[in-house]
């Protein structure tokens, strides 16, 4: 269990999909413990395994001091919608309104195979949803507005991390979501 870098946007693994967890053994318990662990140095309400360079179905979550984990999440989305400011550890110091549905049902498992079932509302949904986006090789800026995703890819080009993500050699990919949003972004 270990501290582990965070991937920053501009990394193919942001926006690639992740595979479903097959196996529920002791990497992919640690694995969870990993994900927890980086979360709560980062600080953040969540964390998503691409995020730290594991293209698997897991993710983690501290929202109102419950800490949680979920693996190969479906969700059942409110049509009832929120907007707040949204941001995310993949993209340092950046935070815009972003819709989401207000409520949510995931179904899942733990990190023993177990199935469990997470409800909902307001910040719990907002990083149950965001988090799942990260699985679908979605990221937070896919769900903005048109006019917010331009100030936002500004605000990223003059960013000085963004500047390390192109000295890498990696160049940032931004795509509107494929999946249905249920009316959630463009």
């Amino acid at each position: 269990m270990s501290i582990q870098p965070i991937r920053l946007f501009g990394d193919p693994v942001l926006v690639t999909p992740a595979a479903n967890v097959v196996d529920f053994d002791k990497e992919l318990r640690n694995l969870v413990a990993d994900l927890t662990e980086t979360m709560l140095e980062a600080p953040g309400a969540g964390l998503a395994a691409p995020q730290i360079g594991v293209s698997l179905r897991v993710f983690v979550w501290d929202v109102d001091d419950e800490l949680g984990h979920l693996i190969n999440p479906t969700l059942d989305l409110s049509d009832e919608l929120q907007d707040g400011e949204e941001g995310c550890l993949s993209f340092p110091d950046l935070r815009y309104p972003t819709p989401r549905a207000m409520r949510v049902v995931a179904k899942g498992f733990n990190m023993h195979g177990d199935p469990i079932r997470v409800e909902g509302s307001e910040l719990l949904a907002r990083a149950i949803q965001h988090e799942t986006d990260h699985l679908d090789g979605i990221v937070f800026i896919d769900r903005l507005s048109t006019a917010d995703r331009k100030l936002a890819m500004k605000e990223i080009r003059e960013s000085e991390w963004f500047g390390s993500a192109i000295a890498n050699g990696t160049s940032p990919v931004i795509k509107v979501s494929p999946h249905f949003t249920n009316g959630l972004g463009n």
